[in-house]
Order: C-alpha cells, then structure tokens, then sequence
C-alpha cells in the first residue's frame, strides 16, 4: 500500500514520478517537466521530487533523477556544486550589537559580491588574498588538465572568483537558533568557471543527440551515454566544479568570521558546529542493491543521521536537518522554499515597501533591486517541512538576523 507521505505520478510509457509535495503548490509547468524527464530510458526505479519543486531550464529543480549508463547536464544545471554552509559560533543573541549595520558592512568588505558597478567588477578578487591562492593551487592541476582539452574554460574568470558570493539568490546571512546561539550562513556555487563547464557540455550534449538521432521530449535533457568520450570529459569536469564549489563556501566562512572577530568586542570561535552540502550535483551512489547515478537539482543528501542545511527564503526560518535515509526519495531532501514565481513576476507585483515589512528587523538592502528575492516570491517554508518530515528531522531552526545578497 502506498504510505500518506508522498504521491505518484505515472508519466506516458515513463517511470514512476514519486512527489513529496502534499500541502505545497506544484505548478502544471514543472508537472510536464517532470514528465519529460521520466520518459528517458535510463531512469532507475523513479524519479523522487521534494517539496520546493518548480520549473527550471531542462530539468525540475527540486528533483532527484538516479540514471543507469547515461548522464544529463541540464539535470546538474550551470551552477554546478551551488550549496550550503552553516556555522555554529560561541556568540549568543546578547552579544550581538543592537544596530548591525556594521556587522553587515564587514561581511559586504570581506566577500566580494554582486555585479560590475561603474567599471569596477564588485564580485571578483582585483589581488585574490593567500588563503585564495594556496586553494587554487590544490584546484589548478586538475583544471589545466581539463582546460588542456577544452581551452575554452582557461579564460574564465576562476582564480579571482574562488572565495566570492556571486549574485542572485546566493547570501550570507547571521543567524540566531532556537537556543538564541549565533550562527554564520552562506549559499554560493561555482561561480562564472562553473557556469561556463555547465553551459558548454549542455551544448555539447545537445550536439551529440543530433550526431545520433536521438529525439527527445525536451531538447534540453540531451545527454552523454556512459563510455562515450564527453561523458567521460563531464564527470571529470562537474567534479572539479564541485570541489571548486565547496572550497568557495569553506574560504568565504572564513572570510566571514574574521571579520566579524575583528570588530566584536567579545572573542569567539565558530567551529562548534558546521555542515557544508551541496544541492546541485552528480555522484555514484547505491540504491535498492545498485550502483547508479544520481542527480540532486536543488536537493541535499539527506542519508541516515547525515547532517544539511534548507534555507527558507529572505525573512523566513532557516532549517539544520539531519536525514532519515527514506529510501524512495533516494535519501534526499529539499534544498530550500522553492520559488512560486518568476523574478520578473515578483519585481512587477511587489514593491519597495512590500520589501521593507517583510525583511523587518533583518539588517539588509532593501531597495529594488532585491524585491525578486522577497519571501512572497517563495513557498511557505513551513508548509514544505512538514511535507518532508519523513524526509528528516530538524535539528536547529534558524531565523537571520543580518542578510548580504549578492
């Protein structure tokens, strides 16, 4: 008998669709994506969908896709490795300032972040310091064998990108939990070298269909059967990408707590407890007796005591999860709210001061150019917990006090 705690959705000649999506909004968009996508051949068992599902470019993001003898490189997206990192510090509530423009300010000073504004490029390092340096050399060999290959990769902008933000929905964030400790958030991927990686084998990919008559339900799941050569090229390739976006998280956390150590007056550290994970990625793991593929779109691993973090959106709780391991949702979770509308949808029907009320008493920008990212714009965070609650417990619930977009 099929549990209350997900449903299915059967796709023409597909695989399963199994949806833990009870009490959140799915759109029919994202429905038919999902239907697309399990009408490859190469799906294992079905595809498991979180509760933050929504449309994304090719594939769904809020998906789970575990593939047999084939990868897809829309699956994993552009923003290869984009995650999380959370650290728990020794402050409490009451050492906190009671303005915290200046914590803000530091934390704007130390990560770089944002676009080009007036012909400086705000988002890069112009000298990346040594910490920045000594991780790229433990990254460079790896990537001159792949720019060896595919040169292409060698001019993008990836040193003086290694420990910065980026833009978008990628913040960091100061935290209070339930027992009011201080905690230090961030969310950022592979910056622009990923997105390149991404955008190329996506290409690549789709050439590589039309070389062997391949039709599709949707051009943008072309992908590379393994054994092939681009296959190959992939994996290697999102792995690196992977690393170089795990490395980004763990340099700006630390960028992070010096500077915030510099201008508090009480010392701290911030190792009591830290989680960093991805939820745009690929890895071989074992499911149901099998080793496959599996491809996490805006999803974390969530296996049996393993530690992640879901985020809600600017002004909601934040969440500190550990995983069940359910099964059939290939130990996985959700990696945030989930947006309900577009950027543009957001930016036309909210405004300014829509803005202002639903940050209150967070310290953040609160003009126009961050009204796509307003809460109103994202599920109900709570409504998405409880429709994974078989998926994991939480541990520590996290409302920001201090939020540097990108």
């Amino acid at each position: 008998m099929q549990p209350e705690n997900y449903q299915v959705m059967q796709a023409d000649n597909g695989k399963p669709i199994k949806m833990w999506t009870h009490g959140v909004p799915v759109e029919d968009d994202a429905k038919k994506q999902l239907q697309n996508i399990a009408q490859l051949p190469f799906i294992y068992k079905h595809i498991a969908v979180m509760p933050d599902v929504h449309l994304g470019k090719g594939s769904t993001i809020g998906s789970v896709i575990p593939t047999l003898g084939a990868i897809i490189p829309a699956a994993v997206g552009v923003d290869i490795g984009c995650g999380m990192i959370a650290a728990k510090t020794t402050l409490t509530a009451a050492d906190l300032p009671d303005n915290l423009f200046a914590w803000r300010s530091a934390i704007e000073k130390a990560v770089p972040h944002g676009l080009t504004f007036r012909g400086r490029d705000k988002g890069s390092w112009e000298n990346p310091p040594e910490l920045v340096d000594k991780a790229w050399a433990e990254l460079y060999p790896r990537f001159q064998v792949l720019t060896d290959k595919h040169p292409r990769f060698k001019n993008t902008n990836n040193h003086k990108h290694l420990g910065t933000l980026g833009t978008g929905n990628h913040f960091v964030e100061v935290c209070l939990d339930e027992s009011n400790a201080v905690w230090f958030m961030l969310h950022s991927g592979s910056r622009g070298v990923g997105n390149a990686i991404g955008s190329y084998f996506i290409e690549l990919a789709k050439k590589d269909m039309e070389r062997f008559y391949i039709r599709l339900p949707d051009k943008d799941l072309a992908y590379f059967p393994e054994g092939t050569e681009h296959f190959g090229d992939y994996v290697s390739a999102v792995a690196w990408a992977q690393d170089f976006a795990r490395l980004n998280r763990e340099l700006m956390m630390v960028n992070v707590v010096k500077a915030i150590q510099a201008i508090c007056p009480k010392p701290f550290s911030a190792d009591v407890e830290a989680v960093n994970c991805h939820h745009n990625y690929v890895q071989k793991e074992n499911h149901f007796g099998k080793n496959v593929l599996v491809t996490r779109k805006g999803a974390v691993a969530a296996w049996p005591g393993q530690m992640g973090i879901i985020p809600g959106s600017m002004g909601a709780h934040s969440f500190i999860v550990r995983g069940k391991g359910e099964p059939e949702a290939f130990c996985s979770c959700s990696h945030g709210a989930g947006r309900t509308m577009s950027r543009t949808a957001a930016k036309r029907q909210f405004t300014i001061a829509d803005q202002i009320a639903a940050t209150e008493g967070v310290e953040c920008r609160k003009d126009a150019d961050v009204i796509d990212e307003i809460p109103m714009a994202y599920k109900d965070i709570d409504a998405v917990m409880r429709a994974q609650a078989d998926l994991v417990e939480i541990v520590h619930t996290l409302k920001q006090v201090v939020c540097v977009k990108g």
